[in-house]
């Protein structure tokens, strides 16, 4: 744990020209002009914007940087990319698992995500992939949290055994119950699905984080199901509802009633706005639905809203880059948010409202929290999601994990040749 002076930090809450004094991997205050003793090492800010780390609410790391293997999904449709996924289970193994996971783990800590919630498959009698993945998780513990979730993908009552490898994949370590409601065979069996499997982490004093209407059916109704039961059993605040897709087909006076339910029984939303664009709508012509959830009702309604990438290079999506502010540029476009608060909004999807998914203790900018930042080639949030900037430094307990030098361009143009500053035109 390292003690650092980082001067004259914009922050995301708007405040300029701030210190960030880090004392034993922590942060023991914030101000201007903070006097600390001259010894202590200095990281000048010259005024970028310093935040608390990325975070991604919803990943599949024993998917990712699989594309093209054994083939590439041609429908692009999700049912195929989970045919697919079947297709290559077969032929994975725990080292190829572990090594392209290494390898996205240091993309997303280049990017400043410090803590990801991936989901891994348990319907593989061998749990080839939990295994590989726990393993994952000690190794890069000292500079990423990685919390898994024991994701049933064909359906923890459809698929033989996955019941008890669920329950197993629990024992060998996995933090989070995972569900898929809307694969089983029938409604009844996904609500059926839903009760077995809050019951089981109530018990177990975990948290819940369902795939839960991941459909363009309006009549798909399985978050109603995982409010009531998060309500029965008491799990408010630690269960998350993931895609809810759904929602966005619904009609209005359905969702004036579904609304008010997901806030009473105190569940996080996770959005994941490239997949849900990329795969909600496929058997539309025109019009064609944009298949993200009601992101700007459900925060209005005031419930916590986080956005996650879900897939990179993986039978479900082609592209992706470990890059969150991606991930919020896309969320914003989607769901419209251009008001400077809604903005704003998107990058808290990113940040402190995936950390409260998470649970993450210790996050943030106050005194008190863990001194892991990042430093961006920005001013603010909003042109932070606008140029996706260069990460000029990220921390971990204020120790240095990945730096960047600023990125200019210099123009020699007839009369014009200097520096571009893209956000020079920029005031917020």
């Amino acid at each position: 744990m390292a003690d650092l002076l980082i001067r004259n930090a914009n922050l995301p809450d708007g405040r300029t020209g701030q210190d960030v004094l880090v004392q034993a991997g922590r942060i023991a205050a914030v101000g201007p002009a903070l006097c600390v003793p001259e010894a202590i090492p200095l990281l000048e800010a010259d005024g970028w914007l310093l935040s608390p780390p990325f975070v991604d609410a919803h990943f599949h790391m024993d998917a990712t940087l699989s594309y093209g293997l054994p083939r590439v999904n041609t429908s692009g449709t999700l049912l195929e990319g989970i045919a697919l996924w079947g297709e290559l289970k077969p032929l994975l193994t725990e080292e190829a698992i572990a090594e392209r996971a290494l390898a996205y783990c240091d993309w997303a800590v280049a990017k400043g995500l410090l803590a990801i919630r991936s989901h891994v498959d348990v319907c593989d009698e061998r749990l080839l992939a939990v295994r590989a993945l726990l393993d994952v998780k000690r190794r890069v513990a000292p500079y990423l949290d990685l919390q898994l979730v024991a994701f049933p993908q064909d359906g923890v009552l459809r698929a033989p055994g996955a019941q008890a490898n669920l329950i197993r994949a629990l024992d060998l370590g996995v933090d989070v119950v995972g569900g898929i409601p809307h694969f089983e065979r029938t409604m009844a069996d996904g609500a059926e699905s839903v009760r077995w499997l809050c019951e089981l982490a109530a018990e177990r004093g975990l948290r819940v984080d369902m795939h839960c209407d991941e459909s363009d059916d309006p009549l798909s109704r399985h978050v109603e199901t995982l409010a009531f039961h998060t309500l029965r059993l008491g799990l408010q605040g630690r269960v998350t509802g993931s895609h809810l897709t759904s929602m966005h087909s619904m009609d209005n006076y359905y969702v004036s009633k579904l609304i008010p339910l997901v806030a009473e029984a105190g569940l996080h939303v996770v959005a994941n706005p490239l997949i849900n664009i990329t795969l909600q709508g496929r058997h539309d012509s025109y019009p064609k639905r944009r298949g993200m959830t009601r992101v700007p009702e459900l925060m209005a309604a005031g419930v916590n809203v986080a956005f996650g990438h879900d897939c990179v290079m993986d039978p479900w999506y082609s592209l992706g880059s470990a890059d969150m502010l991606e991930v919020a540029s896309m969320g914003l476009h989607v769901g419209q948010l251009t008001g400077q608060a809604q903005m704003q909004s998107c990058y808290e999807a990113v940040t402190s409202n995936a950390a409260r998914v998470l649970g993450l203790a210790g996050y943030g900018l106050a005194p008190g929290c863990r001194a892991d930042l990042v430093l961006l080639q920005a001013r603010s949030t909003v042109e932070a999601i606008r140029l996706r900037p260069a990460r000029l430094a990220v921390l971990r307990g204020g120790k240095l994990l990945a730096s960047c030098p600023a990125q200019h361009t210099r123009l020699d143009l007839p009369g014009r040749p200097g520096l571009v500053d893209f956000g020079a035109a920029t005031a917020h």
